[in-house]
């Protein structure tokens, strides 16, 4: 049966940021954010990916998400062309999970962020933040209809040319490939993390 994907409300919220911490407990970017070397690395990881969705939530973007037996097994978030600003509360939430993480995560994350952003193209589009499927459910499928979805919303704006996204695993890039996805920069973070922005051209 062809995984069903629907159009997550803003109360779905921390069923999120649970599949996001389960599919991404061990992907580079967080890794290197977090540090590797804490023994609350789980509780710092969800603080982060709590902000992360918050502000996607917050802000109004889209949010898909699929379940298995009632219970969520795979999520994505979204940034649309024109990205909102920050609500007052989730600049709040901000200053709290970079004082508990402290100012060399906040450092790692903005040498980090910086440079994703350089690699989409320059041209109006949506771009896909998050993706994850619960270590459960990986394999499975899930990943199809969720990229689908997130094309679908972006052909719906007829002045979005496609979707861009950001990988930090070199095995993602063949994945992306095969649905798609050009590879269009390419860029070293750190000596330990390098990036790829990709995108799907729809227009």
């Amino acid at each position: 049966m062809h995984p069903r994907t629907q159009t997550l409300s803003a109360s779905s919220a921390a069923e999120v940021t649970a599949v996001f911490c389960d599919a991404f407990h061990d992907y580079p970017v967080m890794r290197f954010v977090v540090g590797p070397h804490h023994a609350d690395y789980d509780e710092r990881l969800a603080r982060l990916i709590e902000l992360f969705v918050q502000r996607r939530v917050r802000q109004g973007a889209p949010v898909l998400g699929i379940e298995d037996g009632g219970r969520l097994v795979a999520a994505a978030t979204m940034t649309p062309p024109d990205e909102p600003p920050f609500p007052a509360d989730v600049r709040a939430l901000a200053d709290d999970v970079w004082r508990d993480l402290g100012d060399d995560a906040r450092s790692r994350h903005d040498l980090y962020s910086g440079t994703a952003r350089s690699l989409p193209p320059a041209e109006r589009h949506h771009h896909l933040n998050m993706i994850g499927v619960r270590a459960s459910h990986a394999g499975r499928g899930f990943a199809r209809p969720l990229l689908e979805a997130v094309e679908a919303i972006a052909r719906q704006d007829p002045a979005s040319t496609g979707v861009s996204l950001t990988t930090e695993l070199p095995k993602n890039l063949t994945l992306y490939q095969h649905f798609g996805y050009e590879i269009v920069a390419q860029a070293r973070v750190s000596p330990e993390l390098e990036t790829w922005g990709l995108f799907r051209k729809i227009r």
